[in-house]
């Protein structure tokens, strides 16, 4: 099967010993029923909460050898959340699959691609299933709109983030449409783009009340836990429920 970087990795089927270096794939492959073949996970993994498994280290950082005494038989990382030199280090001995949805529609196909891997097709097609549903009754409110990810100094969601997608299947649309990935902007010009909400979310950066007092002349939303924008996988339905009903 090929992964995202047009790959094709060979791995048993159904792999019997995976390590993720991500967390929301972590809670994904449990949600799918496949948590059983979950042998080492990230320290950032937590959900779901207190999993009695080995920990890797980070997503940036994870430690290679303790990676290869699990003996995985498959290791899921992400484009994005991981780097390359580690993925080329534990290629050495184990397949590597790579993934990086970008959009709602994206995370529908990976989770029956999930499915599809781990042998969990029929859960996966549910879960797919329920994604689109619920992406497809979203009320689309035509709105613009901004989120940070760093404050020293202001970073944001480029129009071409998960984060950007996720917002615009609710019919938002990211005043920094044109900029690519997290460009740095200060507050100041954003907010002359006259966005009408812009969302907090507590990571990467641990934006605080205090902060979202500090900006004026704009509806703010959050803080709130970052994960429900940040993660894709399952929590992307969590992610698409939270919009609506914080955008009422």
């Amino acid at each position: 099967m090929k992964d995202v970087r047009g790959r094709e990795v060979v791995f048993a089927s159904p792999p019997r010993r995976v390590v993720s270096l991500v967390p929301s794939l972590t809670e994904t492959l449990f949600d799918l029923g496949a948590g059983d073949a979950v042998v080492g996970i990230t320290d950032f993994c937590i959900f779901p909460p207190g999993l009695p498994l080995p920990r890797v280290g980070g997503t940036k950082n994870p430690r290679v050898e303790e990676i290869r005494a699990l003996a995985p038989d498959l290791v899921h990382m992400n484009l994005e959340e991981n780097l390359a030199r580690h993925g080329e280090a534990i290629e050495a001995f184990a397949p590597v699959f790579v993934t990086e949805p970008k959009s709602v529609a994206d995370v529908a196909l990976l989770l029956e691609q999930l499915g599809s891997i781990h042998d969990r097709v029929e859960r996966a097609l549910e879960l797919a299933a329920e994604l689109r549903d619920e992406a497809a009754s979203m009320p689309r409110r035509a709105f613009t709109f901004a989120c940070p990810i760093w404050k020293k100094p202001w970073m944001w969601c480029g129009g071409d983030t998960y984060v950007s997608h996720l917002v615009e299947a609710a019919g938002g649309r990211n005043v920094l449409e044109d900029r690519t990935r997290y460009p740095d902007v200060p507050l100041d010009e954003v907010l002359a783009l006259k966005p009408d909400v812009i969302f907090l979310p507590d990571e990467p950066y641990l934006f605080t009340e205090q902060d979202a007092s500090e900006i004026e002349g704009v509806k703010v939303i959050g803080p709130f836990p970052g994960h429900l924008f940040t993660w894709h996988g399952t929590r992307t339905l969590l992610g698409l429920r939270f919009l609506r009903e914080s955008l009422g």
